[in-house]
């Protein structure tokens, strides 16, 4: 969620103001209830926690796909 110059909420924040409707997956290093506390997650917005493995991230993708 961290980048240089921004952060992923702030890529993601930028990417529904063209396409408000764009769902949005955070992978973090940082424990999960950390990353989540404030209500930093909005409606079709989720995170998955490193390390994940690659059974557990097709499915989170497909949750938020599915995901109203």
């Amino acid at each position: 969620m961290g980048l240089p110059g921004l952060n992923g909420r702030q890529v993601a924040e930028a990417g529904r103001a063209l396409q408000p409707s764009l769902k949005v997956l955070f992978m973090t290093g940082y424990a999960e209830n950390a990353a989540l506390a404030s209500g930093f997650l909005e409606r079709g917005m989720a995170m998955i926690t490193k390390p994940f493995a690659m059974e557990s991230l097709a499915d989170k993708i497909r949750e938020v796909i599915d995901a109203s």
